[in-house]
């Protein structure tokens, strides 16, 4: 069949050569099925210690570190310090502008208070940078901002940052909420927690959400007035009652009447308050209750009805999976809580949970999928599942080019690897399907098996060449956004190599020793089984 073919000097070089390998292979069988397999469960026992991550961490060209001090931080100070962080930022090369925005905005899209600032960092082009990595600015911007006394921050990047804040409510890639009644409890146990994530390799950023540090004037009543009475004096007094409307044509302006700030600035001042009594006369405030300043909880947080805090922690230098894995285990060993209270961990891995979990049902549909289709294709069971071979051994290149690259294994590359299938799957379908056109010709074994190799070479490198080939740019790319189209690319390409080379090598051979076999081995299960068969075996 193949002199009718016009064939190119160097292809046919290439077939010569790869006549010999085949010839080689199928005259060592052990070695070659046994290389094979033991490959491959390599391949499978190195699995469980690839990283995990539910999406590589995107390059978003700017970068966003949420920035805390102690909530009773007036305006000012607050201001002070977020020049200081400004200044430090806009001393990297890599920096093309800082913007801070502190406090809550005009319309409240998220409660933050004055304590709390977000610093947008726009940075330049990468041929601008002397860090080699967004890591190592990261890693150094880390260091720099830490000598900026009460001042509390983690890195995140603008769109980063608001999906794990609708995901989960936690600004960072991983959240630990402590659920309980005890706002003091709470504190205590979110600092222990703290304390032992801070511990855990690849931590950065690790805070915990504080709630007290607001100051409050408390008022404590120690004889019998009416409280009524005494609120709307204070509220009147201190924060204003509205008196009247003032109409300036189809506009209204609420008057507000309070007193004026030396009355109400002190604790003694606001003491002096008068109260009226039940029998119409007047007394003081601090006649009837004494009046204090108390650190109280600026914030306190609640979900599902129950009080909670945070603490959070992003991670850098390692994958996200076995991170929170570690962080679980020792939080787990170390922190113990009381009845009633209890932990929940969300953030980016909640995620990465959901699909694998959405993984797990869909990669073994695909593959029963193909399976089915290849059962149709050929008709019998053994033919489907050594043309199914070519899925494990796809997996090993896949595998093997993410530890090489240093990518973690993420939804991009599981995408990859159910793309990978179906290319892998295809090469097999050729080669056996030729196979078996040339022994329903009456061909030996062994010729059917050399002819299809030899004829079906082409074919074969055109499929893995051009998918391959068609990944390369994906797989090299380095622009923004690339890093989710990196894993998928890496996995298809390094599958293909793999797959390849199982489908012209090592899947003649199995097909030999298979179709070998089968006679002796169908006649063997018609014994076992009724007497009907074998009488077909006999018959043949």
């Amino acid at each position: 069949g193949s002199a009718s073919e016009k064939v190119s000097p160097w292809f046919e070089r290439l077939r010569v050569r790869y006549r010999g390998v085949l010839e080689w292979a199928l005259g060592h069988r052990r070695q070659v099925v046994g290389t094979a397999f033991g490959i491959l469960a390599l391949t499978l026992a190195s699995l469980p210690f690839l990283g995990t991550e539910f999406m590589p961490k995107l390059d978003e060209g700017s970068l966003l570190i949420e920035t805390r001090r102690i909530p009773s931080t007036a305006l000012t100070e607050g201001m002070a310090i977020s020049t200081d962080v400004e200044r430090t930022l806009l001393r990297f090369p890599e920096v093309s502008s800082v913007v801070t925005n502190l406090g809550r905005p005009e319309l409240a899209t998220e409660t933050m208070g004055l304590y709390q600032g977000d610093v947008y960092v726009g940075l330049k082009p990468r041929r601008y940078w002397t860090a080699r990595s967004t890591e190592q600015l990261i890693e150094r911007m880390d260091s720099a901002l830490s000598q900026i006394p009460g001042l509390d921050y983690e890195f995140s990047a603008p769109m980063a940052m608001r999906l794990e804040e609708v995901i989960s409510g936690v600004r960072t890639e991983l959240g630990i909420k402590i659920f309980g009644d005890s706002l003091p409890l709470l504190q205590q146990k979110a600092d222990e927690i703290r304390g032992v994530v801070e511990r855990v390799r690849g931590a950065e950023d690790v805070s915990a959400r504080v709630s007290a540090g607001a100051m409050q004037l408390e008022l404590k009543f120690d004889r019998a007035v009416s409280v009524d009475d005494v609120r709307a004096a204070v509220q009147a007094g201190i924060s204003g009652v509205t008196a009247t409307e003032i109409i300036d044509g189809r506009r209204r302006f609420p008057v507000v009447v309070r007193l004026a700030e030396q009355y109400r600035a002190t604790p003694a001042a606001v003491g002096q308050l008068l109260i009226p009594t039940p029998g119409g006369g007047r007394i003081t405030l601090e006649q009837v209750a004494s009046v204090n300043v108390v650190e109280g909880p600026e914030t306190i947080e609640h979900e599902g009805g129950q009080r909670f805090t945070v603490v959070q922690a992003n991670v850098r230098g390692r994958d996200l999976g076995s991170f929170v894995s570690e962080v679980r285990s020792t939080v787990a060993e170390r922190v113990t809580l009381p009845t009633g209270y209890y932990l929940t961990y969300g953030g980016q891995f909640e995620n990465q949970e959901r699909a694998m979990r959405r993984l797990g049902l869909v990669v073994p549909l695909v593959l029963f999928l193909i399976l089915g289709f290849l059962y149709v294709t050929f008709g019998n069971g053994r033919h489907a599942l050594l043309v199914m071979l070519n899925v494990p051994f796809a997996l090993v290149g896949g595998v093997a080019f993410l530890w090489i690259r240093g990518i973690n294994l993420n939804l991009s590359a599981s995408v990859g690897f159910i793309a990978l299938f179906g290319v892998a799957v295809l090469n097999g379908v050729v080669l056996v399907v030729y196979a078996n056109q040339l022994r329903a010709k009456g061909r030996s074994l062994s010729d059917a098996i050399r002819e299809a190799a030899d004829t079906r070479l082409r074919p074969v490198l055109m499929t893995a060449t051009v998918a391959s080939v068609g990944f390369l740019p994906m797989a090299l790319s380095t622009s923004q956004g690339s890093e989710v189209q990196r894993p998928l690319a890496t996995v298809v390409i390094g599958g293909l190599i793999t797959s390849t080379i199982l489908t012209l090598v090592v899947l003649p051979v199995i097909y030999e020793v298979i179709e070998e076999r089968w006679p002796a081995l169908r006649a063997r299960f018609s014994r076992l089984g009724i007497n009907q068969p074998q009488t077909a075996t006999e018959e043949r």
